[in-house]
C-alpha cells in the first residue's frame, strides 16, 4: 500500500518538523548531507529516537565510526542506544578485507559477499521501519568506481524500500569527494551547513510536497540538536481588539493622541542616558495594572542594572515579576542566532500569553547576525510583522549616536517598520543639560506635534508643557525664545494695519 503524503514520521526534532512542514514521507529515502561536526549523526539518532517513540524499531547501519564509540557518544546526549539495532560494519570489522567484492545489494542473487549477507540477513531479521546509514559515502571508498557506487547505492535503497522501511543515510561534503551524484537517488536533502551568525540547516529537496523556505538555524546542545526556523509572519495569526494602550502618563498620552495602539510596532529613538528603557517600561508598567503580561529582552546591559535602575525610579518591577506581568530576559546576543531568538519570543507570546514586547535594543539584537548585513532588515520586519499579526504591541529600542546635535529618527534606518516613532533629546540650556520628547510618526491617527521637557525623577517620568519658548530642538542648535516681544512685535504689526 502506497504511503499517504499526510502520514509523515517526525525526524525527533520538533524545529526541523516545522521546516518540514510536519516530517517526512514514510518508505521514502533522505539524504542528510554537511561537513564532519556538523551534526549528522546526532540528528539520525533522533530519528531513529521519535520511531521508538512511537513503537516502531529502529535499525542503525554504522560504516565507518566504532560501535563503541558511537553508542558512548549517543548516550552522553541522552539517547537510549540499547532500544536501537545496530549493525557494525565499521572498517575495523572483518567483513572489510582487501580481497573481499562488494556486489551489495541485488536480494535475488543467490550467492552474495559476507557484506552483503549481513546486511540482507539483519534486515530481514530486524524487519526495521526506520533505517539510518552512516555515512553512505563510506561504501565509494569499498567499491572500484564510481559507477559501481552508484549502482550498489540504488540497489540498497531499492532493496530497503521493498522491506517499507524509511531510510535517512548521511554523506561526508569534502572537496575531494562531491555528493551531487547522490541526489537523483533521494527523495528529499537536509544540508546541514554555516553561516556568519551559525550553523544553518536548509531542504534543497523534498519530493512530493512543499517545505518552509527562509534561513533555518540550528544549533548543537547536550541534548543534541535544537533547529529554529525561519520566522514567517504569514503563518500566524491572533484575535485582538484594536484599542489605545495608555502610559500611565497623561502628557505622554496627549503627544500620542491618547496612547499607542495594540497590535502596532512603535521606536523609541535617542541618545544614551536620556530615558528609552525608562520610558518603554512605563507602559509596561500600566498594562500590568490592566492584568496583562509584558516581556522584555535585555541585549545591552544586564537584568540586574534595568532591575535596580527602574526601581530608583518607582516602578515596581519586582512586584510585577512576582505577579507574572512582567518577564525580563538578558540576552546574550553573541551565542544566539535571530532565528533562535525569535523562537524564544514565540514561545512568550504563544505558550505563555505576552501581551507587549520590548527589544532593548536594536543595535544589540543586530549583533545577533554576526556581521550579515543584508539582512537586518529583513529579520527586524519579520519579527515585527510577527508581533503585529499576533496583536502584540512591540516596542523597540533604537540608540541614536549624537548625544546633542544633528537629529536622526533612527540608527539602524528601520522607521519604516515602525507605526510609532518617539523620540527622546538631551539638551544643553544655558549651560543646564535638559530633556525633551517628540513624537515623529503615528500611523493609524494625527498627533502632537510639539515637543515637551521630559524628566526621570524618583518619582517616576513626568512630561511638561510644550517647549513653545525654544526653537532649534531638532537641529541641535536650540535657544530660548523671547515670547513677550514676539508678542508685542504681532501687536505692532497690527496696529500698523
Amino acid at each position: 500500500m502506497t504511503p499517504s503524503l499526510s502520514d509523515r514520521l517526525s525526524t525527533g526534532v520538533t524545529g526541523l518538523d516545522e521546516v518540514l512542514s510536519g516530517g517526512l514521507i514514510p518508505e521514502r529515502s533522505y539524504m542528510v548531507r554537511g561537513r564532519a561536526g556538523s551534526g549528522k549523526t546526532i540528528l539520525s539518532l533522533h530519528f531513529l529516537e521519535a520511531g521508538l517513540d512511537a513503537g516502531e524499531t529502529g535499525l542503525f547501519i554504522n560504516l565507518e565510526e566504532d560501535v563503541d564509540d558511537l553508542k558512548a557518544n549517543a548516550e552522553s546526549l541522552g539517547f537510549d542506544t540499547d532500544a536501537i539495532e545496530f549493525l557494525d560494519l565499521s572498517p575495523s570489522a572483518d567483513v572489510f578485507t582487501d580481497d573481499q567484492s562488494y556486489e551489495v545489494f541485488a536480494p535475488e542473487e543467490v550467492e552474495r559477499e559476507p557484506l552483503t549477507e549481513q546486511i540482507v540477513e539483519g534486515v530481514r531479521e530486524i524487519e526495521p521501519d526506520r533505517v539510518v546509514v552512516d555515512p553512505l559515502t563510506q561504501l565509494r571508498f569499498l567499491l572500484s568506481d564510481d559507477y559501481q557506487f552508484r549502482k550498489q547505492v540504488v540497489g540498497f535503497m531499492r532493496f530497503l524500500k521493498e522491506q517499507a522501511a524509511t531510510v535517512v543515510f548521511t554523506v561526508q561534503n569534502t572537496d575531494a569527494l562531491p555528493t551531487d551524484d547522490l541526489e537523483f537517488i533521494t527523495d528529499g536533502t537536509i544540508h546541514l551547513g554555516a553561516a556568519e551568525y551559525g550553523k544553518t540547516i536548509d531542504v534543497p529537496k523534498f519530493r512530493g510536497a512543499a517545505t518552509q523556505s527562509g534561513d533555518h538555524a540550528y544549533r548543537i546542545t547536550d541534548a543534541g540538536i535544537e533547529v529554529y526556523p525561519a520566522l514567517q509572519p504569514g503563518d500566524h495569526t491572533g484575535e485582538y481588539e484594536f484599542e489605545q494602550i495608555s502610559s500611565g502618563v497623561s502628557e505622554i498620552d496627549e503627544l500620542l493622541n491618547g496612547g499607542i495602539e495594540r497590535g502596532t510596532v512603535s521606536i523609541v529613538s535617542g541618545p544614551t542616558g536620556v530615558g528609552k528603557t525608562t520610558l518603554s517600561t512605563q507602559f509596561m508598567k500600566e498594562a500590568a495594572d490592566r492584568g496583562e503580561r509584558s516581556v522584555i529582552y535585555l541585549f545591552e546591559e544586564t537584568e540586574e542594572t534595568f532591575l535596580k535602575r527602574s526601581r530608583a525610579v518607582s516602578i515596581p518591577v519586582d512586584e510585577m515579576i512576582e505577579k507574572g506581568s512582567l518577564q525580563v530576559n538578558e540576552v546574550e546576543a553573541l551565542e544566539r542566532s535571530p532565528q533562535e531568538f525569535a523562537r524564544m519570543v514565540r514561545e512568550e507570546v504563544e505558550d505563555r500569553g505576552a501581551d507587549i514586547v520590548m527589544v532593548d535594543g536594536i543595535a544589540g539584537y543586530r549583533l545577533t547576525l554576526r556581521g550579515a548585513d543584508g539582512i537586518m532588515i529583513q529579520q527586524m520586519h519579520a519579527l515585527g510583522r510577527y508581533l503585529k499579526n499576533m496583536g502584540v504591541t512591540a516596542i523597540f529600542v533604537d540608540e541614536t549616536r549624537n548625544i546633542t546635535g544633528e537629529f536622526q529618527a533612527t540608527v539602524e534606518n528601520i522607521s519604516y517598520l515602525a507605526d510609532n516613532i518617539v523620540f527622546l533629546r538631551h539638551l544643553e540650556v544655558q549651560g543646564e543639560m535638559r530633556k525633551a520628547i517628540g513624537v515623529l510618526k503615528k500611523r493609524t491617527s494625527d498627533f502632537e506635534r510639539t515637543i515637551r521637557e521630559f524628566r526621570i525623577t524618583e518619582h517616576g517620568v513626568t512630561v511638561g508643557e510644550p517647549m513653545s519658548g525654544m526653537r532649534g530642538i531638532l537641529s541641535g542648535m536650540p535657544e530660548l525664545v523671547d515670547t513677550r516681544r514676539n508678542r508685542s512685535d504681532d501687536e505692532g504689526d497690527a496696529d500698523c494695519e
